[in-house]
């Protein structure tokens, strides 16, 4: 049995489609403890809202226009002490090369991350910094 955690956290959505973004809202806020602290568009969109909002926790996607998942995450990680961030990616066969090489908590495919996608969150969220 997991334990529920005990503290939930704010979240930013980083996704550039909305319908994406929106789904991904919903599954957050039917839980308890966790809410969407914003949501933005591209890599630069996200550096800039998690600055701002301190997020306990980022879902961003690896494919976007103007600045990719993959770079904003080594900002984010860089700038953001303790930020924790789940990387988002369509293509299942990069997950296992891609999460060695990136700044990330955790890689997951959209098909079936999104599955699982409340309980990675608990857990990314309670691993020490």
């Amino acid at each position: 049995m997991v334990a529920a955690p005990t503290t939930g956290g704010k979240i930013l959505i980083v996704d550039d489609s909305k319908a994406v973004r929106d789904a991904i809202r919903f599954l957050v806020e039917k839980q308890e403890g966790f809410t969407v602290c914003d949501e933005a568009v591209d890599g630069f969109d996200a550096i800039e809202k998690a600055q701002n909002l301190k997020p306990d926790l980022i879902l961003l996607d690896l494919s976007m226009p103007k600045l990719n998942g993959a770079v904003a995450a080594s900002v984010l990680k860089a700038t953001i002490p303790g930020i924790r961030i789940i990387l988002f990616t369509m293509y299942e066969d990069a997950v296992s090369m891609l999460r060695p090489a990136l700044a990330v908590d955790l890689v997951l495919t959209k098909p079936n991350g999104l599955r699982n996608l409340v309980q990675s969150m608990q857990e990314v969220l309670g691993r020490e910094s």
